[in-house]
């Protein structure tokens, strides 16, 4: 499902209010744009320069603690346990959140270019 048509409800209820900004976090919006919040922020990590403080800022341990205090996760955290994050999720301004649809969608250009080059060629190079 493209973003674009992603019933407006759905997005609403994904935001937060941190740093008296209204964000949406990483993984809320690798589910929207259909790719795993790994890829998500591999992308973002290749175009650094694309998205500053007002774009996108990483939850500092007392947010996230705040964080799971309101909402269920499927973790404490604890890398010694399976589930769950590793990480401080990533929280996007509006706009950010443009700035990483465009990420997204040159990212998903490049892979089907790559895709309809390497199905040209001739197996073994």
């Amino acid at each position: 499902m493209k973003p674009e048509s992603i019933p407006a409800e759905h997005v609403e209820t994904r935001i937060l209010f941190v740093r008296a900004h209204k964000v949406l976090l990483d993984a809320d919006l690798a589910a929207l744009y259909g790719v795993s919040t790994k890829v998500l922020v591999q992308a973002v990590r290749r175009n650094i320069e694309r998205f500053p403080p007002d774009f996108m800022f990483q939850l500092t341990e007392q947010e996230l603690k705040i964080l799971r205090s309101q909402i269920v996760t499927s973790s404490s955290g604890d890398a010694g346990k399976w589930g769950g994050r590793r990480t401080r999720p990533y929280a996007f301004s509006e706009q950010g959140v443009a700035m990483l649809s465009s990420v997204l969608r040159s990212l998903r250009h490049a892979l089907a270019s790559q895709g309809c080059r390497s199905r040209g060629r001739p197996a073994g190079r």
